[in-house]
């Protein structure tokens, strides 16, 4: 008999995308394999917010909830308590220091992260421009990349620059292997624009076996053995210093935090 599943649920009067992040960065910090995330966004009305403690109730779960309207977010509140659903607010303690520290009052507007403003289109167009210079494809780009990544095969790349890109940031990625020589223009970049990625021999040996089962390739393929994967990384870090750049084992963290320690050598 399969374990219980765990049901959260995430409820915004946007795309409920702020409570969703916060959720998500939760799970991983248990061994939440049976959890299963129920989103509802664009909420306008008390009948659904009604309706959705009363399944949070039936199912045991609990929810977490960014709601703007005050009404929306009072029914949340109250419904919650008479069904005794654990309902935790993301956004409402956060505006109300806003309001009790700095004396302003809140627009109240829902949606206001994703209104098409100017800062939207400079995240599409940072999106744009890393998905073209994914994986070495041109690496002419690297002089208009605001982040150049570089690692070996595996090392994260790729989810790292669409998450920073989603930041704004347009990023170039370079695949690192001892056979290719670098291109020549990485030593005409500035140094701080670089990083370069490395991991643990064991855990990327990990990440390539699982790579291999994917594709359905034998698991004594030269990419995952352990002599390979020491060579490619050697490599990696032999380059790391003769460019200057900063270096980040990437082992252990979770792209959030990876990019965060990027971001932070940034500011």
């Amino acid at each position: 008999m399969g374990e219980k599943l765990h049901t959260i649920f995430v409820c915004s009067d946007s795309v409920g995308e702020t409570a969703n992040t916060v959720v998500q960065a939760t799970i991983r910090q248990f061994n939440a394999s049976q959890v299963v995330v129920k989103r509802h966004g664009s909420i306008r009305t008390e009948d659904e917010v009604r309706a959705i403690v009363e399944e949070a109730s039936r199912l045991k779960g609990f929810i977490a909830y960014t709601l703007v309207l005050p009404e929306l977010r009072e029914m949340m509140r109250q419904e919650a308590i008479r069904l005794n659903v654990n309902a935790i607010d993301i956004m409402g303690p956060m505006m109300q220091a806003f309001i009790d520290t700095f004396k302003d009052s809140p627009k109240r507007k829902v949606g206001l992260l994703y209104q098409l403003d100017e800062q939207y289109y400079q995240r599409v167009e940072a999106v744009e421009f890393t998905v073209n210079s994914d994986d070495g494809k041109d690496p002419s780009t690297m002089k208009q990349a605001h982040i150049v990544l570089l690692g070996p095969s595996r090392t994260s790349k790729t989810p790292l620059s669409i998450y920073l890109a989603h930041k704004g940031f347009k990023v170039s990625n370079y695949p690192l292997v001892p056979e290719v020589k670098p291109p020549s223009l990485l030593f005409e970049l500035e140094p701080k624009k670089l990083v370069g990625l490395t991991m643990s021999v064991d855990k990327l040996i990990g990440i390539r076996t699982e790579r291999l089962k994917a594709v359905g390739l034998p698991f004594g393929a030269k990419y995952a053995t352990k002599e390979r994967v020491e060579e490619e990384l050697a490599f990696a870090m032999k380059l790391y210093r003769e460019l200057g750049c900063s270096v980040i084992d990437v082992s252990e963290k979770a792209i959030e935090e990876t990019a965060g320690l990027i971001l932070a050598e940034r500011s």
